[in-house]
């Protein structure tokens, strides 16, 4: 995946992209050309074992 400094950017990379929003994390998925997929947000968070 590339990494970009804003997303926002990349709305308008292609006219096949979507932005989504899942579990805190913003994505850009582009099934016709897959290497526009980007991700951005949520650190990775370790669970406790109790």
């Amino acid at each position: 995946m590339k990494v970009v400094s804003s997303i926002g950017a990349l709305k308008y990379r292609h006219p096949d992209c979507q932005v989504v929003k899942r579990r805190g994390r913003i994505y850009v998925i582009c099934k016709s050309n897959p290497k526009f997929k980007v991700r951005q947000g949520g650190a990775k968070v370790k669970k406790r074992r109790r």
